[in-house]
């Protein structure tokens, strides 16, 4: 496997790590002021502000290997540059790169007829509007996609739809215009071809927002995290995704790029805590020497260098994995670094928090907040006991094929 970078994509980092660390990060205390006077459902200015920059520099939807839509980069092609995003909080969005709109711009970019990509898709190219995803449901164990209840039950030429769904990131902006809501279409079909996907305006009556939903104390970001209440909400059977009974594959194309785009930001984010932590112990003196130089200090840096560069390399293996035999092909591996590298990017910002003392556990520094948002990760898009099934199910099989 060849992991080198082309010159393009060296130069794309470049231009990419400059922005982020002399724009984006310097702007996070600016950011947080201006949404504390706006509230979760407004806009920052500072944000739109690198919006601009960003799309002047060239640093804009880098995700979207489609060149009618965007960069046109491979996973593995892109696998630096979202690594380079999770150095700030901030950065994803800045570059119109931030879930959920990347998974909700990959489907419409795979399943949308050309009059949906025109109406939902370009103005989510263009910064323009947020949108949401309304999947996980608060009444069963969305960790298995075949629970979900929600209902589309089709009326004439239109589907009447009804669910609660929660954990819809971003549903609250003001700039969200639409969900793309999973359930039910026919639930006397195989399990695997009950769902469907349609799109539904927000503006459309029966759609309300019931509350934003804390992670850990914190309201994250613009629009947070929303419970969403469908009372009777009639769209135009024109909405449909792909195809009736097409919920969960529709799902699982979504997942797969969705899965790798947060680790490799987790492994920026896991960078951030390490520097962090290394500024600060050198800093810091205790019992009458510096931090930097106590046994213990040192072991946690050089177990955080180490488990940062294994995470890496298995990301990128699974990016290349991904761009040569399919994401169904490397099923295995994107399971592998959905457990693998949060929880070490977790044990990363542990430690640094650690090093930071009380300091750690405030809001004067990110690691907090940071900490709080990388800990979901270990449920969102499956939890890590569904992934590590899955996993061991594979290794499994090939025993029992060998046995034969």
């Amino acid at each position: 496997m060849d992991f080198a970078r082309s010159a393009k994509v060296v130069e794309l980092e470049n231009r990419l790590r400059d922005f982020v660390l002399e724009r984006v990060r310097p702007a996070e205390p600016r950011y947080a002021a201006e949404l504390a006077d706006v509230g979760t459902g407004g806009q920052p200015a500072v944000m739109e502000e690198l919006k601009a920059e960003a799309r002047r520099l060239g640093m804009w939807n880098l995700f979207l290997p489609d060149t009618r839509f965007g960069a046109g980069l491979s996973n593995l092609e892109y696998a630096p540059l979202a690594e380079v995003t999770g150095l700030s909080p901030l950065a994803p969005e800045a570059v119109n790169c931030a879930a959920p709109d990347t998974g909700n711009m990959e489907i419409l970019a795979e399943f949308g007829t050309p009059e949906q990509q025109e109406q939902w898709l370009r103005p989510l190219l263009d910064g323009e509007i947020r949108s949401c995803f309304a999947m996980t449901e608060p009444d069963v164990a969305s960790s298995d996609a075949t629970n979900i209840a929600g209902q589309i039950v089709a009326d004439g030429d239109e589907y009447v739809i009804n669910g609660r769904k929660w954990w819809s990131t971003g549903m609250g902006a003001d700039g969200c215009k639409f969900a793309i809501f999973m359930g039910q279409s026919d639930p006397n079909a195989p399990p695997h071809r009950r769902q469907s996907m349609v799109i539904v305006p927000l503006d459309t009556p029966g759609v309300s927002v019931v509350r934003d939903l804390p992670v850990f104390g914190y309201h994250h970001g613009r629009g947070g995290h929303s419970e969403g209440l469908y009372e009777n909400v009639r769209v135009p059977k024109a909405n449909l995704l792909g195809e009736e009974g097409g919920g969960f594959a529709i799902a699982q194309a979504r997942l797969g790029p969705g899965r790798i785009h947060h680790c490799m930001r987790s492994i920026g984010v896991a960078e951030r805590a390490l520097e962090m932590l290394c500024r600060r112990v050198r800093t810091r003196v205790a019992w009458g020497r510096p931090l930097a130089e106590q046994g213990v200090v040192q072991e946690w840096i050089a177990d955080s260098r180490i488990e940062i560069e294994q995470a890496r390399l298995l990301v990128l293996q699974t990016a290349y994995l991904m761009d040569t035999v399919g994401n169904r092909g490397a099923r295995m591996q994107i399971s592998a670094i959905k457990v693998a590298v949060p929880s070490m990017a977790l044990r990363v910002l542990d430690r640094a928090i650690q090093a930071h003392g009380g300091a750690g556990v405030s809001d004067d520094f990110p690691l907090a907040a940071l900490w709080a948002d990388l800990r979901t990760l270990r449920i969102a898009d499956g939890p890590d006991e569904v992934h590590k099934m899955s996993i061991a199910r594979r290794e499994l099989r090939r025993y029992e094929q060998a046995e034969q």
